[in-house]
């Protein structure tokens, strides 16, 4: 069975920088669509960025310019490289990898950015 594997999460200083990966832990196909996904309590899970098979990315506004998401087809893992980071980032972050006939969601992985 297919499981993904979120790892880098942590806390951190306002401005400081993290790095997430997720990886699976069963064979599967190339993901199309990898992306990366956060919830902080209270709120609803919201898309932070993704990026195509293609290397197409998509960001949330509150990051651009700040995180990087990336890919590595071969392996099948995604990367988000997050700079600058505020205490409104601070959430559990959650990797999905979905395709024609998959959808994989990770367990979260903690963010915590302290002022």
């Amino acid at each position: 069975q297919v499981q993904l594997v979120e790892s880098g999460g942590g806390l951190v200083q306002a401005g400081g920088s993290l790095r997430l990966s997720c990886s699976t832990s069963g064979r599967m196909e190339t993901a199309q669509i990898m992306s990366w996904f956060r919830q902080a309590p209270g709120k609803q899970r919201e898309l932070v960025a993704n990026i195509v098979s293609s290397g197409h990315t998509n960001y949330v506004d509150s990051v651009k310019g700040r995180f990087t998401i990336s890919r590595d087809n071969v392996k099948n893992i995604v990367f988000l490289e997050m700079n600058s980071l505020k205490p409104e980032d601070t959430a559990a972050y959650y990797c999905n990898f979905w395709g024609p006939d998959i959808d994989y969601w990770g367990q979260g992985t903690q963010v915590t950015v302290s002022s």
